[in-house]
């Protein structure tokens, strides 16, 4: 499929940032990746919108690495989307029996009409053929956004409620401790929900609150007609550029302290955690094994070791693991390959996600899946979806969840403070608190 290509130069690119993500609202289907400046020398560009649909796939788990692998192919353009973290049903034999409230389907991606990349000062506009005669139109649109902004109430009070209460919740890390200390598992990414009934929120406000609070490198806005992700990701699960691929598992967590000199402390502190790199190196070695299955021989490479990487709200410990793969490997193979992410099932990962699904109140969908795109020439790049809202309007239905590596050094305690101050960013701008 065709596109023109025309680049613009934008004096007040923030302004237009903001304008750009208002009047992709009037479409059905839209999708908003934003690095928040935050410069990692692996990225492409600064932001991305993909709006309105020419041709989708949509899916449950059964057999969709084979569809989206055909879709991807026959395609041959670029194509924005997710996977759920229920694909792993997909890939090994497992299933999802747990609660779901909000109803998304196990995989999504989209050929759009309309592309919108922003580096620096610099928009690349690429739009199918047939609809080049529109983007004057619509940058005169997007110039002028009060006329596209669709408002929608944030109900209030909302009320969250958890889907498993403090008490079960430390019940169920010690259960997990028992099958580490039976040898069953290392290690494994217990997840909890936190959601709303009944109510409405404004998807765009909530984001831009959400963004601006914790401006992390892999943010996400994903529209998907009734149903939003609504993202302040830190983390990247999986690039391919080229010839290389790259994972940037995320273990190790630490608070921010309001002093630089605390705050140097703490990081130090992380650095030297030994249960913190415990948990980190133990899914690094899981996605060595990982990247090896598509990997050429002997190219599999650490190139960060739980290195601290600072954000708004949390210190994180993040580690680089590279690869080489051949031209002749299909990327949605890689993808199959390392699905669902180490550092949120645990090791050894197959008896790690039997256990989660067999302990945890609530099926994760999009909550530790992955959102991002292909290009046309079979290069991607994926995050990790934590620290998310998700939201079905229809349903008036609000859900996030966070969880924590459990090893055989974990305190519950600890686990549940961690677990608070994952929530703190998705809480505060729900409750609209400070």
């Amino acid at each position: 499929m065709q596109r023109t290509n025309q680049i613009i130069q934008i004096s007040n690119i923030s302004e237009f940032k903001s304008n750009l993500l208002k009047w992709a609202q009037q479409f059905k289907t839209a999708v908003w990746l934003d690095s928040n400046n935050y410069h990692q020398k692996h990225s492409n560009f600064d932001a991305v919108l993909a709006v309105d649909s020419f041709s989708e796939i949509n899916s449950t788990s059964k057999n969709a690495f084979k569809k989206l692998k055909e879709y991807q192919t026959k395609t041959n353009d670029f194509i924005f989307g997710y996977l759920g973290y229920d694909l792993k049903n997909d890939v090994e034999n497992l299933q999802s029996n747990n609660f779901d409230g909000l109803h998304f389907p196990d995989l999504f991606f989209f050929q759009p009409k309309k592309i919108f990349f922003i580096k620096e000062n610099t928009v690349e506009i690429k739009y199918l053929k047939t609809l080049s005669s529109e983007i004057e139109k619509d940058l005169k649109e997007i110039s002028h956004p009060e006329s596209n902004n669709q408002k929608q109430a944030t109900t209030n009070p909302i009320k969250i409620k958890l889907r498993i209460h403090k008490d079960e919740y430390f019940q169920k890390i010690n259960s997990v401790l028992n099958h580490i200390h039976r040898g069953d598992i290392y290690e494994a990414s217990f997840c909890q929900e936190f959601y709303c009934k009944n109510s409405t929120i404004n998807p765009l406000e909530i984001y831009q609150n959400l963004n601006k609070i914790s401006k992390p490198p892999f943010a996400t806005f994903l529209k998907l007609e009734d149903k939003y992700l609504l993202s302040a990701s830190p983390e990247r699960y999986l690039k391919k550029e080229g010839n290389t691929v790259i994972s940037q598992p995320i273990k190790g967590t630490e608070k921010r302290a309001t002093s630089e000199k605390e705050d140097f402390k703490l990081i130090l502190a992380l650095e030297k955690n030994e249960k913190e790199r415990a948990e980190n190196i133990m899914i690094v070695d899981l996605v060595r094994n990982d990247l090896s299955r598509s990997a050429i021989k002997g190219s599999v490479n650490v190139d960060e070791l739980c290195k601290v990487y600072t954000f708004e709200q949390v210190h994180q410990l993040i580690s680089t693991i590279s690869c080489k793969v051949k031209p002749t490997i299909h990327p949605v193979d890689i993808i199959k390959d390392t699905f669902p992410m180490g550092s949120m099932t645990g090791a050894p990962k197959i008896s790690a996600m039997k256990i989660i699904e067999e302990l945890e109140e609530t099926k994760r969908g999009l909550y530790s899946g992955a959102v991002g795109y292909f290009t046309p020439n079979g290069d991607f790049d994926f995050n990790v979806i934590i620290r998310s809202i998700l939201y079905n309007a229809s349903k008036k239905y609000v859900s996030y969840s966070v969880g924590g590596a459990i090893t055989a050094k974990s305190i519950p305690e600890k686990e549940y403070e961690e677990c608070l101050l994952k929530a703190k960013a998705m809480k505060q701008v729900l409750l609209n608190t400070k």
